[in-house]
Parts: C-alpha cells; structure tokens; sequence
C-alpha cells in the first residue's frame, strides 16, 4: 500500500471535509442571522406587507387579532427569520454548491449550475406568485362566504402559518421542469414516457391542489394550470438534455 492510500491520509481527508462542511453551514447561519438583524426592526412592516392582501379584503371594520398574549411580539419575528431564509437562500445554495462541485464531474457541473439557479428563480417566482394572485383570491372567496352577523377577524399567528405554507406549496410546486430535466438526466424516465404521463399529471396536478389549497375552485386553478403548464416546459427542457451528445468527460470538475 503506498502512502497516499493510507488509512492516516484517508481519516485526514475526511476530516478536512467535516472542516470544510461546518466552514460552509456557519457562514450560512451568519448570512441568515446578519440579515434577520437587519429586517427585526422592521418586522411589524414586514408583516403590515404580508397582511395587506387579507387586510384589502376584510369587510369594512374588520381587523386582525392577536389570541396569544405573545402573539404581536412572536408573528412578526417569526416572519422576520423566515424573510431572512429566503433572501439569503441564493447565498446558502452557493454555500452547498462550493461544498460539492469540486467532486463532481464537468458534466455534471455545467448540468448541475443551471439547475440550481432555475430552482431558485422558479421557487421565487412560485412565492410571488402565490402572494399576488392566490392570496387575494383566497381572502376575496373566504370574505364574500362568511355567514350574515360573523364578524371575519384572522389571528396573526394563523395567518402567518397559513401564508408561509402556501408559499412553500407554490415555491416547490414550480419546481416541476427541474424535477423533470434531473429525472430525465439520471435516466429514471425518457421525454417519451413524460409525454405518455400526460393524462394521469394533469389528474395529480388536480388532486395537489385540492389538497393544498383552501376549498375553493379559483385557488385550485391556479394552482393546477401552472403546474400542468409547467409540466409542459419541464419535457421540452427534458428533451434538450436527452439530445446532448454523451460527452467522454471522466475527470471532475476541479480538474483541467
């Protein structure tokens, strides 16, 4: 066994890695925590903004409460760190991008680039989405339903938990095309067996919708058609990665 297979260089090189990962993980806490400092005066604003689609649409009197004693200091702090994730999600990505491309393949790395970076437009744009065309729409029918003599007065706490959910919901579903091209990618499935798959994603599309939405028709709209549209983008993605000529690229990416 020559030296550089020894066990000694073996635990070292793993070592350096552990060093490394946790280099990366408190970088990414710091960029969260530096700008959840930043936007924690601001959060009662913060939430102001989150709030103005459901506060547009309650009937004329109408207020939000606090049910927890805690509740007005907790809601908006909780959105804060939440708001801080998010911005600094294009940071924490490229934290775990420069962890792992140094052991992937060329290849891989010119595929892998543009994914991640269409994953996190794709997810911005779902959040943006949802928050200037789904939840006017939900408040709009959840307001015009309530019974004669109900006063309509959300809790914070539960509207803060309701909105973050239906961001996540709409942020992950418009990552259906990147899901597709890396299925396609890693030869789980061929554009041909997506295309056949048409019927029974729309069905799916559907039921996600119902199951992720509030119970009325107009949210599931608009999230079903946007996924089903999505889809449809995903295979002609799919397919120009299908087309790519396979490449002889044995070394990886750090290697010239």
């Amino acid at each position: 066994m020559s030296h550089a297979d020894s066990p000694a260089d073996g635990e070292q090189s793993f070592m350096s890695h552990l060093f490394e990962l946790r280099a990366r993980l408190l970088k990414a806490v710091a960029a969260v925590l530096a700008i959840l400092v930043v936007l924690t005066p601001f959060a009662n604003r913060l939430y102001g903004w989150l709030a103005k689609p459901l506060l547009e649409h309650l009937p004329a009197g109408g207020a939000m409460i606090a049910t927890d004693v805690a509740s007005p200091f907790f809601a908006p702090l909780k959105l804060a760190f939440f708001a801080a994730v998010f911005l600094a999600m294009p940071f924490i990505l490229y934290q775990a991008w420069s962890f792992v491309s140094p052991g992937l393949y060329r290849h891989e790395r010119r595929l892998a680039l543009p994914l991640l970076a269409s994953a996190v437009t794709l997810f911005y744009v779902g959040c943006a989405f949802a928050y200037y065309l789904v939840l006017p729409a939900i408040f709009t029918f959840m307001t015009s339903v309530a019974p004669e003599g109900v006063a309509v007065m959300p809790d914070i706490s539960r509207f803060l938990d309701f909105a973050l959910i239906l961001f996540l919901a709409f942020g992950f579903c418009f990552e259906v095309p990147v899901a597709l091209v890396i299925l396609v990618a890693i030869g789980a499935v061929t554009p041909e067996q997506l295309v056949r798959s048409r019927p029974y994603t729309i069905v799916g599309a559907f039921v996600i919708a119902a199951i992720l939405t509030p119970p009325d028709v107009i949210s599931q709209l608009l999230l079903a058609i946007p996924m089903c549209i999505l889809y449809e983008v995903g295979i002609i993605a799919a397919r120009v990665v299908a087309r790519r000529p396979a490449r002889g690229d044995t070394g990886v990416a750090g290697e010239n």
